[in-house]
C-alpha cells in the first residue's frame, strides 16, 4: 500500500478496533473461524428450487436424462445429483455455523463433533424434503384458487413473491426445528430482502398458505397459522410485550405472538398483537388493531360513522349474516 504525503495515518483507530475484537466486543463473536456462507446457501435454496419446481428455474433441466427417461419425469441423475449437492452444502455449512456461533469457545463443539452433527442434520432435513414438498404443492394451489389474477399454477410458481417466500420458509423451518444455528434466518432474510415478507424460521404454518401481494408483511417467530389461511399486504402478527428476568433481559422463547386457526382471512394493513387466537374461518378487515381473542366465524371491521346509541351499533349478532361481527 502506498501513503502519499499528507495523507492521515489511523493506527490508533486501527489499534482500537483491533483491542475490542481481542476483548470480545459487544457485536463481536468470540470464535473465530469461517462464517456461514451467503453465497453458498443462494445456492442450496437455488438447487431445492429446482429439485421442487423442476422445468422452471434451470433450462433445459429436462434434457439432462438418458434416452430412457420421460421428458414428463425429472430425469433421475440430474435429481440425485442436486440431492447430493444439498447434502453436501448443508454439511458444511452446519458444521460452520455451529462452531463459529457457539457461545464460547468453552461451548463450541470439537471439529469432530460439529461435522458428525452437521451431517446427520443434514441427512434428516433431506428426508423431510418431499413433506416440504407436498406443502408447497398445497402452498401454489392456495395461490391459483386465491387469485383471480393468477391465470395458471406454472405463473404463480414463476413469479409470485408469496411462493418464493414460502420456499424459503418451508426450508427454513425444517432447519429451525432440527435446531441449527443462524442457517434459517439467513434464508429467511433473503426471501424478506427480496419480497417484503418477514416470516421468522419459527413460526408454524399449516397447508394451503397465501400472502396475496406480500410486501411489508411480519410474522413473528411463536406465530401458529393453521391451514387454508390467507393474508394480504401489511399484516403484522407481532407481540404485544416483552417480559424481562431480574436483570432486565429479554425472556427469550416465550409463546408471545397470535395463533389463527383455519380458514382465517386477514386483509391489509390488520396489526394482530400478543397470544391471541383469531377463531376458524374469522375475517380480519383492513386496518384493525387487535389485542384480544376472536372467536370463530367471526367478522371485525372498521368502526363505521353510526349515530349515537346502543353497544348493538359497536359489537353484535348480525342481522343479516351467520357471523359475529365485531365493529371497532
Amino acid at each position: 500500500m502506498t501513503i502519499r504525503a499528507g495523507m492521515p495515518k489511523f493506527e490508533d483507530i486501527a489499534e482500537a478496533f483491533i483491542e475490542k475484537s481481542v476483548r470480545g466486543g459487544r457485536n463481536i463473536p468470540l470464535r473465530t473461524g469461517t462464517v456461514p456462507s451467503f453465497s453458498e446457501l443462494k445456492r442450496l435454496m437455488q438447487s431445492l428450487r429446482v429439485l421442487f419446481f423442476p422445468g422452471f428455474f434451470e433450462p433445459g433441466f429436462f434434457k439432462t436424462g438418458g434416452a430412457e427417461e420421460s421428458e414428463a419425469r425429472p430425469p433421475r441423475e440430474r435429481t440425485a445429483a442436486l440431492l447430493d449437492e444439498i447434502f453436501r452444502i448443508l454439511t458444511e455449512q452446519i458444521g460452520v455455523g455451529v462452531r463459529f456461533f457457539s457461545k464460547d469457545e468453552a461451548d463450541a463443539p470439537a471439529p469432530e463433533e460439529a461435522a458428525e452433527f452437521a451431517a446427520a442434520t443434514a441427512s434428516e432435513f433431506i428426508r423431510r424434503l418431499p413433506e416440504i414438498h407436498d406443502l408447497l404443492d398445497g402452498d401454489v394451489l392456495a395461490a391459483y384458487e386465491g387469485d383471480p389474477a393468477a391465470k395458471s399454477k406454472a405463473e404463480t410458481v414463476f413469479c409470485y413473491p408469496s411462493i418464493y417466500a414460502m420456499t424459503n420458509h418451508r426450508v427454513a423451518h425444517q432447519l429451525y426445528r432440527l435446531s441449527v444455528p443462524v442457517i434459517p434466518r439467513v434464508i429467511s432474510e433473503m426471501a424478506h430482502s427480496r419480497t417484503g415478507i418477514d416470516i421468522h424460521p419459527g413460526t408454524s404454518i399449516g397447508r394451503e398458505f397465501f400472502i396475496d401481494h406480500g410486501t411489508g408483511v411480519v410474522i413473528g417467530e411463536t406465530s401458529v397459522i393453521g391451514s387454508r389461511c390467507k393474508l394480504y399486504q401489511g399484516v403484522t402478527l407481532g407481540a404485544l410485550s416483552f417480559p424481562k428476568n431480574a436483570e432486565g433481559g429479554l425472556i427469550k422463547g416465550l409463546p408471545r405472538h397470535p395463533i389463527l386457526e383455519d380458514g382465517v382471512t386477514v386483509y391489509s394493513g390488520a396489526t394482530i398483537l400478543g397470544r391471541v387466537t383469531i377463531g376458524a374461518g374469522s375475517i380480519i378487515g383492513g386496518n384493525v388493531w387487535i389485542t384480544d381473542d376472536i372467536p370463530p366465524d367471526s367478522k371485525v371491521i372498521q368502526q363505521h360513522l353510526t349515530s349515537a346509541g346502543s353497544e348493538e351499533n359497536l359489537l353484535g349478532k348480525s342481522e343479516t349474516e351467520d357471523v359475529w361481527t365485531f365493529v371497532i
